[in-house]
């Protein structure tokens, strides 16, 4: 890593838990600064003492709720900002839906699928102003291995995620911006505590370290790479699932604790 790399502001979504907290750590102990984006100003706050303590770090805090408009814009502004500009933007806030579609509220879908799409589509258009006029930036999208996969509407926003990473990576990686999709399988975080899913349903085996799905993840996107798949197991499964029936590439049930 360069000098200059080495002071770039990255901005995390989700970061106060799980994958969010977990990509402001790595990128802290890389040297960058960072700006935390959660709901949770509480929780903001004491992840960013945390890691200026820890890293030597300047952490700033944003408390936003992605799926509002007014947290957006205020997202978006910071990413817009001239000071201190943003040349890492990681889009990691998510939420996870226990119920099948038909039992879910339309509004509560509507919510998901506002989140995970149209809020890092703004959020990228943001972001791509300065890092394209600056010639260089790193945009990491946080979607799934589920987007391989036929589970719902879950995995048709993060294919999505997946579709537009892929070119945008295509379109702006000669322009000197990087944009890779982070596709995890199941991960050791508060996301499927926070949905109520009993996490017994799948097998211990496919569980992965928040840890590794991350340092996979900037690894990849420093080369270049569209799409990152951590693990040999859920890559062999992205590519079984190319091939095989839906019937038997779908996963385990989500099951309610």
């Amino acid at each position: 890593m360069t000098r200059q790399d080495a002071k770039t502001t990255a901005l995390i979504t989700g970061a106060s838990a799980g994958l969010g907290a977990e990509f402001a750590r790595q990128l802290a102990a890389q040297g960058h600064n960072v700006v935390l984006v959660a709901r949770n100003r509480a929780r903001l706050e004491e992840a960013a003492a945390d890691l200026e303590r820890r890293y030597g770090t300047r952490a700033e805090v944003l408390p936003a709720d992605l799926t509002d408009d007014g947290g957006v814009a205020a997202v978006v502004a910071r990413l817009t900002a001239a000071e201190n500009p943003v040349g890492v933007l990681v889009n990691n806030a998510g939420i996870g839906l226990l119920h099948n579609f038909e039992q879910n509220h339309i509004s509560e879908e509507k919510r998901h699928l506002k989140l995970h799409g149209e809020t890092a589509m703004e959020l990228t258009h943001a972001a791509l102003q300065g890092m394209l006029a600056r010639g260089s930036g790193r945009i990491i999208n946080v979607a799934s291995v589920a987007a391989f996969l036929p589970r719902g509407t879950y995995s048709a926003a993060k294919a999505w995620l997946l579709s537009f990473s892929r070119w945008a990576n295509l379109a702006y990686g000669p322009r000197g911006v990087k944009v890779t999709a982070v596709c995890p399988g199941f991960t050791h975080t508060e996301f499927h505590d926070r949905m109520g899913m009993d996490k017994s349903v799948a097998p211990s085996w496919t569980w992965l370290t928040a840890e590794r799905v991350v340092r996979e993840g900037l690894a990849d996107n420093l080369r270049g790479k569209a799409v990152s798949i951590p693990s040999k197991r859920y890559k062999a499964l992205a590519v079984a699932a190319r091939v095989l029936p839906d019937r038997l590439v779908t996963g385990p049930a989500r099951k309610a604790k």
